[in-house]
């Protein structure tokens, strides 16, 4: 059983979005003039602050991790009995995670963001959903945006996943974490919009979180994303504008892709899930016209878009317009 299970984390696909390297191989033109909707990223990032040499130069202190740590636990009014560990990315994390245990029957619900599944099959776990040891919910869910409740964190180890959730965060389940078993994720690089530079976070117990960071090793976040990431979770007045701003320019390119003939059938403010008759078909017109989107390998219907930021949304119209009808 363990050999097989090693083989199923080798052959396990692991598609994400992004990839514009290729399609302008394939497409032609310049990354510059190519317009990403491939991921859910906000397209208009949180202005970086002024970046001293320390920040450089200097190994990290702790004083720099101290202050990302209580800007976080304020911005996600994390519990008193929950600890925050940061980490250069929720996906550092989610790789980690499946070894806290031994391993045994994971639970999570399909179709979501494949790395988790990735990450526990590295680890030896198996699949099912009848009495798991752990279960992964990615709330709200990547692709569909389906939203978790708190009757749903029932097996003895359940990540949830909030990466996309400050779009939302009346949702959050961030108030489980000080129970046993519960680990929260938050990334910051989807709703800052500043992926490139790898900040994410859990939220757990302090033994969990323990186990976690020595499992992390030392200076795992960089000076840079230390005063980032502070800076931006103590900036609320930000975070409520960009939640306004996405809300209206999603619900633009609902419009955009509804009079195509698209119909929305999931997603959040940061991304949407479309069906069409024919993805890939609309994904390759969409490409001639260097717009990159996300299909899946489960779905000939499903086409993902992230939201293209304000001063880029007439390429995506001007494409919409010139594609054939029933595409």
């Amino acid at each position: 059983m363990q050999a097989g299970r090693e083989l199923v984390s080798v052959m396990l696909p692991r598609d994400h979005g992004g990839g514009i390297d290729a399609a302008v191989a394939r497409w032609g033109g310049t990354r510059d003039n190519w317009l990403d909707l491939s991921t859910g990223i906000n397209p208009v990032p949180y202005p970086l602050p002024e970046f001293t040499a320390a920040d450089w130069n200097d190994l990290p202190d702790q004083a720099a991790q101290d202050a990302l740590i209580r800007a976080a636990r304020d911005f996600w009014q994390v519990p008193e009995g929950a600890a925050i560990l940061a980490a250069p990315g929720a996906s550092a994390l989610i790789a980690r995670i499946p070894a806290l245990m031994p391993a045994g029957i994971v639970d999570i619900p399909a179709p979501t963001y494949n790395e988790h599944a990735a990450a526990f099959a590295a680890q030896g776990w198996a699949f099912g959903n009848s009495a798991p040891d752990a279960r992964v919910l990615v709330h709200p869910n990547n692709p569909t945006g389906k939203r978790w409740q708190a009757e749903d964190v029932d097996a003895p180890l359940v990540v949830i996943d909030e990466s996309f959730c400050d779009v939302c965060p009346d949702d959050s389940l961030v108030h489980l974490a000080d129970q046993p078993g519960r680990i929260v994720l938050k990334s910051f690089g989807k709703f800052w919009g500043l992926a490139g530079m790898r900040l994410g976070f859990a939220i757990a117990t302090p033994d969990t979180i323990a186990k976690l960071n020595a499992l992390s090793g030392p200076w795992a976040v960089s000076g840079p994303a230390l005063r980032t990431g502070a800076a931006a979770l103590q900036d609320h007045s930000w975070a409520a504008d960009t939640r306004a701003r996405l809300s209206k320019d999603s619900d633009r390119l609902d419009a955009l892709m509804a009079a195509k003939g698209a119909r929305v059938v999931g997603g959040t403010t940061l991304f949407r899930l479309y069906d069409v008759p024919d993805a890939a078909k609309w994904q390759e017109q969409l490409a001639e016209h260097h717009i990159w989107t996300r299909v899946f390998p489960y779905s000939e219907t499903f086409l993902r878009l992230g939201l293209p930021a304000p001063d880029r949304l007439g390429q995506l119209e001007n494409a919409l317009t010139t594609m054939e009808a029933g595409a």
